[in-house]
C-alpha cells in the first residue's frame, strides 16, 4: 500500500532521528498520522542516512509499502546543536539580555563575556569554535568604544563565523565597516537592551534562527541535509519555545518543561503579575528559556542519582538501585526502572524549575521591613506543560508535574496549585513549533489534539 503524507517533520537530534507525518495541513483538520525513529548518523559523516533509516521506520509504523511526502521540515540539535558565544558590556544588563535572545532561540551558550574582551577569553573563544557569535554592549546612544573593541578582536580571531551585532545602534555603521574590511558575514539587528531596563529580544531570536538555518547545512554530517529537508530548519530548543508562544496566545501564559536524556529545559511565556513587576530588580523577557545541562535521566542519570544520595534513594525507593544505575538504558523497561527513573525525573523537574524561577527577597532597613523580587515570575502561569521523553511517556508524569506547586517554597515565584497540567501526549511540540513558522493555525490545532483540549 502506497501512502501520501503532506509534511514530515525531522526532529535530527545528537543520538536520535524522530520524524513525524502529518496530512490536512491546509484543512480545517490537520492530523498527526504516525512516527518513525532511527539512530543519528552524524558520526557517519551524513545524518540523511539516519533521516532515511526514520523514514523507513515510520513507513513500517503505517505499514506501507511506499511512503511519498509533500515537504520536510526539521529541527536540529546534532553536530553540537547551535554552538554559541555572547559579548556584552555589563554582565547584569546587555550580556544578560544577549543571553536571553541567544537561550530562547534555542541556542547552547558555551561562554559569556562582558566588558572588553580579555587574551584569555579570546582564546576560550578560538577553542570553542562557535557556530555564530552575539556582540552586544552599550544603551542606543550610550558607551560605544567595547562593542567596537570586541567586534575588531572577535574578526581578527574568528573570520568568517557569522556574527550578529545586537549592541549600540550608533555603532552599527562601524560595525558594518569592521566586517566589510574582514569579508565576514554580519547581521545587524536591533539593540537587545536599548534602555535601562528595557529587553528588546525577539528581534534578534528570529535573526538567531535565520542564520541558524543558513549555516547549519555546513555543519560536520549535514552537509547532505538540504538534499532532503525543503523547509524550515531550526534548533530544536528553539522550535520549543516556538510552539510555547503559539500555545500562550491561545490559552494563556504557560510553562513548558522538557525533560531529555542530558538536560532538563524549562520554557515559561508570561509577563508575572503587576505587583511583582513593581518590585523586580531587573527585567526579565516574556518568553524565557533555561537549559540545565547536569540534569537528564539517561546520559546525566548517575548525576542526577548523587544529587539525590545513593543511599537515600536505595532507602526511599526500598531496593538497590546500584545494578540499576549499572544496566539503565535510555527507555527503562521494568518496573524497578521505571520507579527509579520517576524519582530522578521529579528530581530533576523541581531542580530546573528552581533554578528557572524568581524568589522574593526580604531586605530590612532603615525605613522597616521590605521586599524586593529578582529573576522570573510564574505566579500567573495557567498550564504547565510536559514534553521530552520522560513527561511524555512515564506513568506518573502527571504527578510529577503537579508536584512543582506544592513543593515550592514561600519565597520563589513558582505556579500556584491553579495550574493545569497538560501533557504532550504524541511527543510532537518541538515538531509543532517547527511546523508554526509556516503553518501556525495548523499547528495550533495539533498541539491542542496533543494535549487533549
Amino acid at each position: 500500500m502506497s501512502i501520501y503524507v503532506d509534511i514530515l517533520v525531522a526532529e535530527i537530534g545528537s543520538t536520535t532521528t524522530v520524524v513525524n507525518a502529518f496530512n490536512g495541513i491546509q484543512s480545517n483538520d490537520p492530523v498527526f498520522i504516525g512516527q518513525g525513529q532511527a539512530p543519528t548518523t552524524v558520526a557517519a559523516g551524513d545524518v540523511t542516512i539516519g533521516l532515511k533509516c526514520a523514514i523507513d521506520d515510520l513507513k513500517n509504523t503505517l505499514k506501507a509499502t511506499e511512503l511519498c511526502y509533500g515537504k520536510m521540515m526539521a529541527s536540529s540539535s546534532a553536530a553540537g546543536g547551535l554552538k554559541m558565544t555572547v559579548h556584552g558590556l555589563v554582565y547584569d544588563m546587555t550580556s544578560k539580555a544577549a543571553k536571553e535572545a541567544a537561550l530562547g532561540a534555542g541556542a547552547i551558550i558555551h561562554t559569556v563575556t562582558s566588558g572588553k574582551l580579555r587574551t584569555a577569553e579570546l582564546n576560550k573563544i578560538s577553542v570553542i569554535k562557535p557556530n555564530i557569535i552575539l556582540i552586544a554592549g552599550g544603551l542606543d546612544y550610550g558607551e560605544r568604544d567595547t562593542a567596537l573593541y570586541n567586534s575588531e578582536k572577535i574578526m581578527e580571531l574568528m573570520a568568517g563565523i557569522p556574527v550578529i551585532y545586537a549592541g549600540n545602534i550608533e555603532n552599527a555603521p562601524e560595525v558594518e565597516e569592521i566586517f566589510r574590511v574582514y569579508n565576514s558575514k554580519l547581521y545587524i539587528a536591533p539593540n537587545v537592551y536599548p534602555k535601562v531596563d528595557l529587553l528588546n529580544v525577539e528581534p534578534t531570536r528570529r535573526i538567531i534562527q535565520q542564520v541558524f538555518e543558513e549555516h547549519i547545512v555546513h555543519a560536520p554530517g549535514m552537509t547532505k541535509v538540504r538534499e532532503m529537508v525543503t523547509g524550515t530548519i531550526i534548533p530544536t530548543p528553539g522550535a520549543v519555545m516556538e510552539a510555547a508562544k503559539l500555545l500562550k496566545e491561545e490559552l494563556g501564559d504557560l510553562v513548558v518543561i522538557d525533560v531529555g536524556g542530558a538536560t532538563t529545559d524549562v520554557h515559561s511565556v508570561t509577563a508575572g503579575s503587576e505587583e511583582i513587576q513593581r518590585i523586580l530588580l531587573a527585567p526579565e523577557p516574556e518568553a524565557k528559556r533555561t537549559v540545565e545541562g547536569d540534569l537528564g535521566m539517561f546520559v546525566n542519570m548517575p548525576h542526577v542519582a548523587r544529587k539525590i544520595g545513593i543511599d537515600k534513594l536505595s532507602r526511599e525507593l526500598n531496593f538497590d538501585i546500584i545494578p540499576i544505575m549499572e544496566t539503565l538504558k535510555a527507555i527503562p523497561i521494568t518496573e524497578k526502572e521505571i520507579i527509579f527513573v520517576e524519582r530522578l525525573c521529579s528530581e530533576a523537574v523541581l531542580t530546573a524549575m528552581e533554578r528557572h524561577a524568581g524568589r522574593i527577597r526580604r531586605l530590612y532597613g532603615e525605613a522597616g521591613r521590605g521586599a524586593v523580587a529578582e529573576g522570573k515570575d510564574l505566579t500567573q502561569v495557567k498550564y504547565i506543560v510536559g514534553t521530552g521523553g520522560a513527561l511524555t511517556r512515564l506513568p506518573s508524569r502527571v504527578n510529577i508535574m503537579k508536584r512543582i506547586a506544592t513543593s515550592s517554597r514561600l519565597d520563589l515565584l513558582f505556579p500556584t496549585t491553579e495550574a493545569e497540567v497538560l501533557v504532550d501526549n504524541h511527543y510532537i511540540m518541538a515538531s509543532l513549533g517547527v511546523l508554526s513558522k509556516e503553518f501556525p493555525e495548523s499547528a495550533l490545532k495539533l498541539m491542542k489534539k496533543s494535549l487533549n483540549i
